[in-house]
């Protein structure tokens, strides 16, 4: 019985520990950066399109950069580089809910919803040190058909059409794949499945990220606005 209990808790390796408090910390100081780039962008009042640019561009440094230098001290500046741009870009989308009446209030909450997710999932993982490895060809698939999904509202868009239920049911999945992956990204690391903290970071990042886009959406179209 005694070992029973002793499973779930037992200690993480010295290299575990390490990559998990590296990982926090560097995420931290990310969204920190972030929230201070958004700002920037918001009193500037950068466009939609200069906006778009700059997730392209992020997006751009983690597939074709990161993965060359996240064993070198340069991957630090190239996360750094990633995220300040992804906080640029939610730029132009927070000050358009702040033109509406309560925009401040949706915005506030979408930021509490995402930290208590966030939070919660992370420290569900942590306690229980349940292995979440199993969820990796459900969320890649997940994945797959979200951006499948997403293009095609872009591209319908583009020619003036706009699916708004379609829209919401992409953000509730969102939300619903990105709280799997919190799960399976937080799984992977205490489990050794992630061995480098970049990664890790900027993993744990886009999926924070994702999670208060969404969440906006849905208290936007909630409150009517």
């Amino acid at each position: 019985m005694q070992d029973i209990y002793q499973t779930p808790s037992s200690a993480l390796s010295a290299d575990t520990s390490k990559v998990l408090r590296n990982t926090y910390m560097l995420l931290s100081m990310t969204l920190a950066f972030s929230t201070f780039t958004a700002a920037i962008s918001m009193a500037v009042g950068i466009s939609s399109g200069m906006g778009l640019i700059m997730s392209l561009s992020a997006l751009a440094l983690i597939w074709f950069v990161l993965p060359r230098t996240a064993n070198s001290s340069t991957g630090i500046w190239v996360v750094f580089a990633f995220t300040g741009l992804i906080g640029a870009s939610l730029g132009p989308i927070l000050n358009r809910y702040l033109s509406l009446s309560n925009g401040g209030d949706i915005i506030i909450q979408a930021l509490g919803g995402t930290a208590l997710i966030f939070a919660g999932l992370s420290a569900y993982v942590l306690t229980t040190r349940k292995n979440f490895s199993f969820m990796g060809g459900f969320v890649a698939v997940g994945c797959m058909l979200l951006l499948v999904v997403s293009l095609f509202l872009v591209g319908a868009s583009i020619f003036g059409y706009y699916f708004s239920t379609l829209s919401l049911v992409l953000s509730v999945g969102v939300i619903l794949l990105m709280s799997c992956l919190i799960l399976y990204q937080t799984s992977e690391i205490i489990h050794n499945g992630e061995t480098n903290y970049l990664l890790a970071t900027t993993n744990l990042y886009l999926s924070i990220v994702n999670l208060f886009t969404s969440l906006l959406h849905i208290l936007g179209v909630a409150s009517d606005d």
